[in-house]
């Protein structure tokens, strides 16, 4: 619906339309401009209070001579302010005042001013609790799109770095930004994407990213292995963006989508480059060697626990030293879904009892437990290996992937022995193997397709990017 150039017929339009009677945090002020009636929409909490007085504080002092014929030479001359717009379409502009724009009608122009001076609820910039390292900044993503593109733009001062802004879901009209650098993204992705959330059809993305991640990639939801790498780091999404990679960020959502993302892509940190290439090769081999050992510890000791004729002299001391009365399969099993239980539990506990509840939960369930011949203790010490192993890389989903692999690998090895330990490791392979990028490429590209120059920048930390000008 278009308006009007009668103030009055569009007030009474919006106010069936804003429920302004019921919604009491939707304010509108009628004052006079010029000698004519105006009217001023916001959203209360949305809106700079210093700024819309200043405004309204230069409105009265108009005179009727002063007033322009139209909406638009009003807001070239007379809204002294950075972002202004005209909109003529209800639906637009309802939109854009639930977003935190004050809206301006007057009385005899047919456009809404819109005056862009909102400020949204944030929380200070702070390090990430998951993406923490041990040198480097220490800012962070937060819930309020802006302040995440300005940390970006910060960190990249070239007009070449594209932000583009959309929007998705029917209710929640959730601003979507996508950060790409011109001259280095993959076009054919970048079009693929802005393609599929253009056509999204949603009501609202209730889990952020999550749920953009679902709809424009529903593809292999079976496969835990996961498609995007997610980071509250500007740093990291900088240096993705960088190297070609395309960022999304989603407003009230901390954290930057990066794709497309291989396995080598998610596994890297940036404690990795934070330190000399030595070191940073050494926690990054680090990093591979305990997540692989998180796969594959506790269903090769239960193989060789099945099978005592495998195990060598010098590893003899792996057998179990006490009487088993659970199978070792349910201590094991039993375990895995114990952690998550005490992940979940640590959570929702109130931070001042996280420590006692600690102690407690690590007296009883783990010294207790053994005494009373549920566990033996060879099984809580390999248990307790895994569950450190899996916070060895920040990713959550490709901690669960491992774990999901794991306890198959488990299962099968329970049930058919070597053949089912083998079925297992085969399974875990192709779900690696056969599992592909949003952009439709090898999942563990450089090794297939193989590339040895990849090969090496992927477990070999290298030295920084430079340029003969930056040497100089």
């Amino acid at each position: 619906m278009q308006f009007s150039k009668n103030l009055s017929e569009n007030m009474k339009q919006l106010q069936k339309t804003l429920q302004v009677d019921t919604n009491f945090d939707v304010v509108y002020r009628t004052i006079q401009i010029g000698g004519r009636e105006a009217c001023l929409y916001f959203v209360d909490g949305f809106t700079k209070d210093e700024v819309l007085l200043r405004l309204i504080q230069g409105f009265t002092s108009l005179k009727p001579d002063d007033m322009p014929e139209d909406a638009h030479g009003f807001s070239k001359k007379y809204l002294p302010y950075g972002e202004v717009g005209l909109i003529k379409d209800e639906n637009t502009m309802v939109t854009q005042l639930l977003m935190g724009i004050t809206c301006l009608f007057i009385d005899g122009y047919d456009s809404c001013l819109t005056i862009d001076c909102r400020t949204y609820p944030a929380r200070s910039v702070g390090e990430p609790e998951k993406d923490k390292v041990l040198r480097g900044s220490r800012d962070g993503f937060v819930e309020t799109l802006i302040f995440n593109t300005a940390l970006i733009r910060r960190r990249i001062r070239d007009p070449k770095l594209t932000m583009e802004i959309m929007t998705a879901g029917e209710s929640s009209h959730t601003d979507i930004a996508i950060c790409y650098m011109k001259n280095r993204v993959d076009e054919n992705l970048l079009y693929m994407i802005k393609t599929r959330i253009e056509n999204l059809h949603v009501d609202a993305l209730t889990m952020n990213q999550e749920s953009l991640a679902e709809c424009i990639y529903p593809h292999k939801w079976y496969n835990p292995f996961p498609k995007f790498k997610f980071s509250e780091r500007p740093d990291t999404a900088a240096a993705s963006i960088l190297e070609g990679n395309i960022i999304i960020l989603v407003d009230n959502s901390p954290a930057a989508m990066i794709l497309p993302s291989s396995v080598f892509d998610i596994i890297e940190e940036a404690d990795d480059y934070y330190f000399p290439p030595v070191t940073g090769t050494y926690l990054r081999l680090s990093r591979m060697t305990i997540s692989l050992l998180s796969l594959l510890l506790t269903p090769i000791w239960l193989l060789l626990i099945q099978n005592p004729d495998y195990i060598p002299s010098w590893l003899e001391f792996i057998q179990l030293a006490d009487e088993t009365h659970v199978p070792i399969i349910w201590q094991l099993l039993i375990l895995e879904f114990a952690i998550d239980g005490l992940r979940l539990a640590a959570v929702n506990t109130p931070s001042m009892l996280t420590t006692p509840l600690s102690v407690i939960a690590g007296i009883v369930l783990g010294e207790y437990s053994v005494k009373s011949g549920w566990f033996n203790s060879e099984t809580m010490l390999y248990m307790a290996f895994v569950t450190i192993a899996n916070y060895s890389q920040s990713s959550f989903e490709l901690g669960y992937a491992l774990k999901f692999m794991r306890v198959i690998i488990l299962i099968l090895t329970a049930v058919f022995n070597v053949w089912g330990f083998a079925a297992g490791v085969i399974l875990s392979v192709c779900a690696v193997v056969f599992n592909k990028t949003i952009a439709g490429k090898s999942y563990i590209y450089p090794i297939m397709p193989f590339s040895w120059n990849e090969i090496r920048k992927r477990f070999l930390r290298g030295r920084l990017p430079h340029t003969d000008k930056a040497s100089h």
